[in-house]
């Protein structure tokens, strides 16, 4: 859901990167704003990239903080573009996006059992030589007895522009339904190239021959090594509050995406 902030905007807390840009833009901009205590701040500003936004989004998951993230880093699809003058204002103007991650979890090959959370995606790939072999149930139907690969993804709307993109997965609007299921360098079955599933769905990935053919799986920054089996699905419990510029949101940016040659 994306909306105007309706909460005043006064107090800010500024984080960065551990970057010296992204440092020297913090020291300036809480010289300028003040700097106050996560805890009593309006809004969390994000200075640096999109792996600090993602951090802060994990961060302050639930907390109901949002947060506006300005480019210091290098690619910055998360984030607005920076500029010191009128941010009260900007942020004043901006709108919120509530964004969902995705549960994962994940069952080892010794039967241990792992809980991670990704805002991008959930994705599993082959940690040796060998193409992982997994198998592919969507709510309790197996759709893929057999799928030989790199591996494979469950991606966000949030995340589709990201690893997903990348693996020629699909590009999803901000607000839509839905989830990306992409395969990466799939071998066999050679023509499947993923599938659009409601965001309700749960889906689970069994890993076939393990011991020969391990894989780990990833949510987001956080990796399991050798997993058995994992399922994924969105958490609708928990969420993340993002502000972006009027005149240029996660809607814009993601079309701008689909049309670009």
């Amino acid at each position: 859901m994306t909306t105007p902030l309706a909460k005043p905007i006064n107090k800010l807390s500024f984080v960065a990167s551990r970057t010296p840009e992204a440092r020297a833009a913090r020291d300036h901009l809480a010289a300028l704003y003040g700097n106050e205590p996560e805890d009593d701040a309006d809004v969390i500003v994000a200075l640096g990239g999109d792996g600090l936004m993602l951090e802060t989004m994990h961060r302050f998951m639930n907390r109901k903080k949002p947060i506006y993230g300005m480019n210091r880093g290098s690619v910055g699809f998360l984030m607005n573009e920076y500029a010191e003058e009128g941010l009260l204002d900007r942020l004043r103007k901006a709108v919120t996006t509530t964004i969902h991650p995705l549960r994962m979890e994940a069952v080892d090959m010794e039967g241990e059992v792992f809980t991670a959370r990704a805002i991008n995606e959930v994705s599993m790939l082959r940690q040796t030589y060998q193409a992982a072999k997994l198998r592919v149930t969507v709510d309790t139907r197996v759709r893929l007895e057999e799928l030989i690969c790199d591996g494979i993804l469950v991606a966000t709307p949030a995340g589709s522009t990201a690893y997903n993109l990348s693996a020629h997965g699909p590009l999803l609007p901000i607000n839509s339904p839905l989830l990306a299921l992409t395969p990466i360098s799939p071998f066999r079955p050679r023509r499947w190239r993923g599938a659009l599933l409601p965001n309700r769905s749960r889906v689970v990935i069994d890993v076939q021959e393990g011991d020969k053919r391990p894989v780990s799986a990833a949510a987001d920054h956080i990796e399991i090594r050798n997993v058995r089996s994992v399922s994924v699905e969105e958490d609708q419990e928990a969420q993340s509050l993002v502000m972006f510029d009027p005149d240029h949101g996660w809607d814009e940016r993601i079309l701008t995406e689909m049309f670009r040659y």
